[in-house]
C-alpha cells in the first residue's frame, strides 16, 4: 500500500508540474505580438466618403517604405485622364516624382504578394509645398476589371498617425470636371 501512495504522489507532482509549466510559458510570448487589426474609425460618418484600398509594407516611423494606393474596377466609373492625389499636410517626408508611379496591380491576399504587373507611363507632378499630386497618364486608364495603383517609394514621416489621401479622377468625355474617387488612410506607427 506504500509504494503505490509514493508513486501517485510522484506523478501527480509530475502533473501538476506540466500544467503550471503549460501555463507560465507562453505568457511572455503574448505580449511581443501585436495586434494588426484592419478597423478604420471616422468619427463623422459621411456618407459621401468612399474607402479605397490601399497596402504598405512597412509601417514604422522613419523607415523606408513602399505605399499601393488602389483604384480597383468599381472605383472607376468612366475612363481616367488625369489623377488628383491631396497629401495631408502634416505627412512630412519628402516626395520626388521618380520615386512615384502607376501601374497595373495585383492585388495580394493570403497566399500571394501585392505587386506591379505592368508599369503605366504618366507623367507625375508635385506642387511645391508637397499638398497635392497630379498623376496624367498618355493614356487614359480603362474603366474595365483590371486594378491599377499609384506606388509611392518614401521614406515615412518622424510623427505616428493615420493620414488620409484624397484622390479625385477627371473622367474623358465633353465636361471634363475632376470627381471625388475616394480616401486611403494609412497608418504609421
Amino acid at each position: 500500500m506504500p509504494y503505490k501512495q509514493k508513486n501517485i504522489l510522484k506523478n501527480s507532482k509530475i502533473l501538476s508540474f506540466l500544467l503550471l509549466s503549460s501555463f507560465l510559458i507562453p505568457i511572455p510570448l503574448l505580449n511581443k505580438n501585436e495586434a494588426k487589426a484592419g478597423i478604420e474609425f471616422q468619427w463623422d460618418n459621411n456618407p459621401y466618403f468612399r474607402r479605397l484600398k490601399w497596402y504598405q509594407t512597412n509601417k514604422e516611423k522613419r523607415a523606408r517604405n513602399t505605399i499601393y494606393f488602389f483604384l480597383r474596377p468599381f472605383d472607376r466609373k468612366a475612363d481616367l485622364l488625369k489623377i488628383n492625389i491631396a497629401i495631408p499636410k502634416n505627412f512630412k517626408s519628402t516626395l520626388k516624382e521618380e520615386k512615384i508611379s502607376l501601374c497595373q496591380a495585383k492585388i495580394g491576399g493570403f497566399d500571394t504578394l501585392t505587386k506591379c504587373i505592368q508599369n503605366i507611363p504618366a507623367d507625375v507632378e508635385i506642387n511645391e509645398d508637397n499638398t497635392s499630386l497630379d498623376i496624367f497618364p498618355y493614356r487614359p486608364i480603362p474603366s474595365n476589371k483590371k486594378s491599377y495603383a499609384v506606388v509611392f517609394k518614401v521614406f515615412n514621416p518622424t510623427k505616428s498617425g493615420l493620414y488620409q489621401f484624397h484622390s479625385y479622377g477627371q473622367p474623358s468625355g465633353d465636361v471634363p470636371v475632376s470627381s471625388y474617387l475616394g480616401s486611403w488612410t494609412i497608418v504609421i506607427d
